[in-house]
């Protein structure tokens, strides 16, 4: 947790949040609305995707909300033009998904966060943006905990993609002077996440199985750690990036101090949930394929540039997360 307001800055601005309908920009949504900042997002909808309406019920502040692909320059010019601060958390997710359609993903992933920036340095080059970025574009590690000056060698197609849209942030900020930043988010989890299927990462597919009293299904013996990070952690983070002028041009890791194995997550998810149960089976090749093993991160320059840390802790937030579901199963089962 930052020692200073981070919302603070954001009260009567107009911010701009694409995917604001999905897992993390919702959650941001919420906060920066709370604060009482002009909130519009940018969402294409794309229905295997994380958007849903639902995800910004009951926000403290109306939210406009434009229906359309952040490089569709002509349906979000006039939002782009008149942002205070870009928070650009819109991209295809899905590591299965980027394999079965490469091209698919590098529109979603890159060529529109090109088409983006270009449209900010014409109308609007001095509003911070903020890419959120993923720590999977390093690939499998070679050394723990994973600084920013590990190699990158991505593992799959959305790996190489997420790589390029924030390559080209830092690049306009070091060669166009705009404030432009990436943050490098590893397993997020909390409320708002896609349920549906297992296109959003394992924590979601985990909790989906056991509030419905299904199998979670472990490859392997389960023993790969993961550091697991809240969303609202997460939103802390992009709001520090984007008030705080030195992280301009640079990309920041996120984590936490404590990692777990994913057997540790599955029991800890079936037991806040009162339901389901872990099973353990070979690896299918297509998921052995482009799986990075273990994960550790290293957040110390998020800590020194940021004034950034993680606040919450996994048993306390994955109880939280699981009784969201439970209370709005309706929304998301």
């Amino acid at each position: 947790m930052s020692g200073r307001d981070s919302a603070a800055p954001y009260s009567g601005s107009r911010c701009l949040v694409t995917g604001g309908l999905g897992f993390i920009g919702a959650n941001l949504v919420h906060r920066l609305a709370g604060a009482g900042a002009d909130v519009t997002v940018v969402d294409a909808e794309v229905a295997s995707h994380g958007a849903n309406v639902h995800n910004i019920e009951g926000v403290a502040r109306p939210v406009d909300v434009i229906r359309a692909s952040v490089g569709d320059t002509d349906a979000v010019g006039d939002a782009v033009a008149a942002a205070d601060y870009v928070f650009n958390c819109a991209g295809q997710v899905s590591h299965l998904d980027s394999m079965r359609d490469p091209l698919g993903d590098l529109e979603l992933n890159a060529r529109s966060h090109l088409a983006l920036l270009e449209l900010l340095r014409a109308t609007n080059p001095g509003a911070p943006v903020v890419f959120t970025s993923t720590r999977q574009i390093y690939g499998r590690p070679k050394y723990f905990p994973v600084d920013e000056d590990h190699p990158v060698q991505p593992v799959d197609v959305n790996g190489v993609d997420k790589f390029a849209g924030e390559q080209y942030h830092v690049l306009y900020a070091h060669v166009h002077g705009m404030h432009a930043c990436s943050l490098r988010l590893t397993n997020t989890y909390g409320p708002r996440m896609r349920l549906r299927d297992d296109r959003q990462g394992f924590v979601a597919s985990f909790v989906r199985r056991a509030l419905t009293g299904d199998v979670i299904t472990l490859y392997g013996d389960g023993s790969m750690e993961r550091d697991m990070v809240h969303v609202d952690d997460v939103v802390e983070a992009l709001l520090l990036a984007a008030s705080t002028p030195a992280s301009s041009g640079e990309v920041v890791n996120l984590g936490h101090p404590v990692s777990l194995t994913l057997a540790e997550v599955a029991h800890a998810i079936v037991d806040a949930a009162g339901s389901g149960t872990v099973e353990y089976v070979p690896w299918p090749p297509e998921r052995a394929a482009i799986d990075i093993g273990n994960y550790k991160g290293d957040f110390t320059k998020a800590r020194k540039l940021l004034g950034w840390e993680p606040a919450v802790d996994f048993a306390a937030g994955i109880t939280a997360t699981v009784g969201f579901y439970r209370e709005h199963r309706s929304w998301y089962l």
